[in-house]
């Protein structure tokens, strides 16, 4: 009776191992979650972002600049994900590395660098018909904001 017991025991202990070992990024909680970079709070559902390293570490940010001048230096293989907010879908958040982005004047981002993640090219397409702005990809982007 005491072995069933240990090994049901050990069973448990195993299983909530695996399962506390889970490495996903946890929702922003939208007027409470700081920025990692500027320390604002994040409330623009269209703009947030944010990145989980493959140890587990959750860093969320205000906007996709402040992320992207986090990440500098960093090795992005050393990250289970980079996300950013799908503007089109405002609190759902999509790969950073396969997003559009727009950076339009009429578009206002937390930060002021009017940066703006789409799902898809043609989404983006879309927004650069109606407000204007130029249209880059991850690394393109990435180029952009360092020039700076």
């Amino acid at each position: 009776m005491k072995i069933n017991s240990i090994k049901l025991l050990v069973g448990l202990i195993v299983l909530f191992t695996i399962i506390s070992c889970n490495i996903e990024p946890k929702p922003i909680e939208y007027g409470k979650d700081q920025c990692h970079y500027c320390d604002m709070n994040i409330v623009d559902k269209t703009h947030a972002s944010q990145y989980v390293t493959k140890k587990g570490k959750q860093y969320k940010f205000d906007a996709i600049e402040c992320m992207i001048n986090s990440l500098e230096g960093k090795d992005e293989n050393q990250m289970s994900f980079i996300l950013v907010s799908d503007f089109g879908k405002p609190g759902e958040m999509i790969a950073a590395k396969s997003a559009v982005y727009l950076i339009c004047d009429a578009i206002k981002s937390p930060m002021g660098a009017n940066l703006s993640g789409l799902s898809s090219e043609e989404k983006a397409k879309e927004l650069q018909q109606k407000h204007s702005g130029e249209i880059y990809s991850w690394e393109n982007l990435k180029h952009k904001l360092s020039d700076k």
